[in-house]
């Protein structure tokens, strides 16, 4: 904690549709000045979670306060602090880049400069280009910028660099350090674990409804988690040994071993897929698409 009232509090969140309870006792806390990145498989509340938050949804039970207001209830200037990157969106097609930006920036009371954020994005070149001319990567980062503009105290990405190629999604990483660095908290959604890896000062999984695990992506899971895996063989049988010192357990091997070279000897470290993919149930097409 850093002193200050979260930029998040949620405590005990529960939302149901029907007889499939979506959300069931989650607790989330954002620090102001955090990058947070939430995980979970399809189905997992995950979606339904971020939109309480945003005051798109309302929730059935719990405690939830967004830069200190209840979104289910908060006004026009509790949303001029927040910026909102939605997967996808729908407007003004016919107008050019540039028009598009300045005209959500009259909506707040102290925009950015509409021609810094289009140069933010990567977007100069495209200034003057209609919205509906777009490729699929152009219009997510317009969406970026639309998100911005307003000079968020808090900003949502939800899948932000989806179509991105890989040196655009690197050169948006470099801008959300940026964002970060003025003192935005963003809370992040992604299908890309390095991307949370790269960014996040926390993962959150959900699943089911509920928090599961969070933590530093290095931290994530716990240490047993992190424990190094060494494998090797013996006469054709494969052998492994999870261990917090794997120097010592080849170490071991080789001494005992004619020669002390170890058959088919490798040493594993557990990534972020590794454990999340643990964490959540293990399918790896719950981690293909984490928007769930």
């Amino acid at each position: 904690m850093n002193g200050t009232e979260p930029a998040i509090d949620v405590r005990d969140l529960r939302k149901r549709y029907g007889a499939k309870q979506a959300v069931d006792g989650l607790d989330l806390t954002v620090d102001t000045g955090e990058i947070v990145a939430v995980l979970g498989p399809n189905g997992a509340g995950k979606t339904t979670t971020i939109e309480i938050l945003e005051g798109y949804r309302r929730r059935d039970e719990g405690h939830v306060r967004v830069l200190g207001a209840d979104p289910q209830h908060a006004g026009r200037a509790w949303r001029s602090r927040v910026g909102i990157v939605l997967q996808s969106a729908n407007d003004l097609a016919e107008a050019t880049v540039s028009e598009l930006v300045r005209h959500f920036a009259q909506y707040y009371p102290a925009p950015r400069d509409p021609d810094e954020v289009i140069d933010a994005v990567g977007l100069r070149e495209k200034a003057r280009t209609r919205v509906r001319q777009l490729s699929g990567g152009q219009r997510r980062r317009l969406d970026v910028a639309l998100g911005i503009v307003g000079r968020p105290e808090l900003l949502f990405l939800d899948e932000p660099t989806t179509g991105f190629d890989p040196e655009a999604r690197r050169a948006f990483w470099d801008l959300v350090r940026g964002l970060r660095s003025d003192g935005t908290t963003i809370l992040l959604t992604t299908h890309y674990l390095e991307e949370a890896e790269a960014l996040a000062d926390r993962v959150v999984v959900v699943r089911d409804g509920r928090v599961v695990a969070q933590g530093a992506p290095a931290e994530l899971g716990g240490r047993a988690a992190r424990q190094a895996v060494v494998r090797w063989s013996v006469d054709g049988t494969r052998h492994e040994e999870r261990t917090e010192t794997p120097t010592a357990v080849v170490t071991r091997l080789a001494a005992a071993t004619v020669g002390g070279e170890v058959a088919g000897l490798e040493v594993v470290r557990p990534t972020l897929e590794d454990v999340y993919l643990e964490l959540i149930g293990g399918a790896h097409d719950d981690m293909v698409e984490i928007a769930g």
